[in-house]
């Protein structure tokens, strides 16, 4: 079974390969969804997968890159469901 979740990370996450790292662990997971920067220096994404991977995805953007600093993240149910792959949004 399939469920999505939406997920703010808020911290020093802009400027440190965040997202394009989070893209990289969610294709790995098989995942959908996507990741983008937001204007108030979070960044959001949407993930739609299986349990276990979402379990895992959820542990990883706790730590994110190396050079990321992840102070608190949110991680909420979500109704959506992506289109097919995992990508980086542009905001």
């Amino acid at each position: 079974m399939r469920a999505s979740y939406r997920f703010i990370i808020h911290g020093r996450v802009q400027g440190v390969h965040f997202r394009q790292s989070t893209c990289e662990q969610a294709q790995r997971l098989q995942l959908d969804g996507w990741v983008m920067n937001r204007a108030d220096g979070a960044v959001e994404g949407l993930a739609c997968g299986t349990a276990e991977s979402l379990t895992q995805l959820h542990r990883w953007l706790r730590q994110g890159p190396k050079l990321a600093r992840v102070d608190a993240v949110e991680w909420i149910a979500d109704a959506q469901s992506p289109e097919p792959g995992f990508s980086v949004r542009r905001c």
